[in-house]
């Protein structure tokens, strides 16, 4: 075969393997517009966030590797950002939209995210990360199921339902975000919300003898919650992306910002139950209610809704360790979970983080290893990309706590691209907290209360644990995740309490790689917004 030949089927081949490809990851298109609308989940009209005129927003709807076209129109009168909690961005932190990764969409203007769910399944949602825009709603579902060609687990359910619960206030999000500006902490939450309604303004319906997929996250403000359906059982099948040994549970504890999918069967007597939200560990307990209908209903809801757990944190801690990976089962590629052995990989750091409330310059902070966070002038992706000196600095986050006062700074830790890390997480106060790590998984190998010391290590799940991207630390105790750092970026670390989030309980964790290559990291986006000290570089 002489060179032509050679080099036109060489062309020939890659131009079908691109075809392939191509059909393998289609496009899915969404416009946005996202707008002030009036709202009233607890009966008290309020300003909320729609986008397209609804709240909660537009559900996406995805298969593991699509690609994603979600164009956003901001018609607020403040900049406006969206974080997409638990998908990974691999090897693209440039569409994570948080301000450490990007410049807000501004008044008037719109956005193009492209992003892929590559590589990932199960359920997660979409929020509204900046100027405490979440506490007016904004937020959605965003579903991401198994390719045809990959096994699940568990028969097709008749229905796969959507449920999104959280505390909520009345008062409109600039009235929050003014109490925390002003040095404050929030009031106690108004009350609860599922889907976007207060109770019994939601119903789902279903038929007798059929099995039905909940997808439930926490996406409130700063309540853990429990969720139950009256008179049934729900077998959990996924948590975060990552399927679960399949075990029964009559109610669950959802800590803020995280998601798991369970299985309810249809087998009681016809008639309306009540599916019901408890607020957890809280001194006033909040409930709010929906309706599980039965299609061939004959009665409604008989009496009050009973009350749940409350304050049983023994009885949360134990349920927390149930949660075990189905190492039998596929995840998004067709291979065992358990292939990846976590427990025999040598750790290559441990870092030590530790949560606090310090009082700074006479006003209420939240800190992480003494270091409260502020907001930089610019983007940290974009400071250091365009490498611009003195928008922050490598190390300004130690590893462990330094059990000095709190201070300010814009912190950002460094980390090798490829490392393998246990972080622990330590908390010394009297309240729940909630830990979520962009762009990537861990696998929740600890958690206990008390001091975690080195002997701590001898408890650990290192074989089944579950694998996810938000977890819980009880009072007075700590909880250990093994980390690979497999996704190059700057990735946000924070609580998932959005006023401890806001006030400086978060940082950047910067995972680099020298190789500079498309195979780390896709290169900075045709469209990427410019603000603060990027405006006037240029970019492809």
């Amino acid at each position: 075969m002489g060179c032509f030949m050679r080099v036109w089927c060489l062309l020939l081949v890659v131009q079908i393997l691109v075809t392939c490809s191509i059909g393998e990851d289609p496009y899915r298109f969404y416009t946005w517009n996202v707008t002030y609308g009036d709202i009233y989940p607890l009966g008290v009209k309020q300003q909320g966030i729609l986008i397209n005129g609804q709240f909660p927003g537009p559900q996406i709807e995805s298969v593991t590797n699509d690609n994603l076209i979600i164009n956003v129109y901001n018609s607020l009168d403040e900049p406006y950002l969206i974080s997409w909690n638990g998908v990974q961005q691999r090897r693209n932190s440039w569409q994570d939209g948080v301000y450490g990764t990007n410049c807000p969409i501004p008044p008037g203007s719109n956005f193009t995210y492209v992003l892929q769910v590559k590589d990932q399944i199960g359920s997660y949602f979409y929020f509204p990360s900046l100027a405490f825009h979440k506490a007016a709603g904004g937020y959605g579902g965003f579903k991401i199921n198994s390719r045809s060609v990959i096994p699940v687990p568990f028969d097709p359910p008749a229905g796969d339902f959507t449920v999104l619960a959280g505390d909520w206030y009345k008062r409109n999000h600039t009235d929050l975000r003014a109490i925390l500006d002003g040095g404050s902490d929030l009031p106690f939450p108004d009350g609860l919300i599922i889907n976007g309604r207060g109770s019994n303004g939601y119903t789902f319906t279903v038929d007798q003898g059929k099995t039905y997929r909940f997808r439930i996250s926490n996406v409130g403000i700063g309540t853990s919650i429990n969720f139950r359906i009256q008179g049934h059982k729900m077998l959990l099948v996924e948590v975060e992306g990552i399927h679960t040994l399949q075990n029964t549970y009559d109610s669950l504890d959802i800590h803020l910002g995280q998601s798991m999918s369970v299985l309810v069967t249809a087998d009681q007597p016809p008639q309306d139950y009540y599916i019901v939200v408890t607020s957890r560990f809280t001194s006033q307990v909040l409930n709010a209610t929906s309706i599980f209908r039965y299609s061939n209903s004959a009665g409604t809801v008989a009496g009050p809704a009973t009350i749940g757990l409350t304050t049983q944190i023994d009885w949360s801690l134990e349920q927390a360790r149930s949660l075990r990976r189905n190492l039998t089962a596929s995840g998004p590629r067709p291979n065992p979970q358990g292939s990846y052995h976590y427990g025999l990989i040598n750790t290559t750091r441990t870092i030590r983080l530790q949560n606090s409330a310090p009082v700074i310059n006479g006003k209420q902070r939240y800190a992480v290893n003494s270091v409260s966070f502020i907001p930089a002038d610019t983007p940290l992706k974009l400071a250091d990309y365009f490498k611009i000196s003195g928008v922050f600095s490598l190390g300004s986050i130690p590893d462990n706590p330094t059990g000095g006062g709190g201070y300010l700074q814009t912190s950002v830790m460094a980390a090798d691209f490829r490392g393998y890390v246990e972080v622990v997480f330590e908390n010394p106060e009297d309240n729940v907290q909630s830990w979520h790590i962009d762009g990537h998984n861990f696998f929740v190998v600890g958690m206990d209360g008390g001091q975690w010391s080195a002997a701590s290590r001898l408890n650990y799940n290192l074989r089944d644990t579950i694998s996810r991207c938000t977890v819980q630390v009880y009072p007075k105790s700590w909880s250990a995740v093994y980390i690979p750092l497999d996704n190059v970026g700057m990735w946000n670390v924070r609580s998932e309490n959005w006023a401890r989030q806001y006030l400086g309980q978060q940082f950047y964790l910067r995972v680099y790689s020298p190789a500079n290559s498309w195979r780390d990291e896709y290169p900075i986006p045709s469209n990427a917004l410019l603000c603060g000290r990027a405006i006037g570089h240029s970019h492809p």
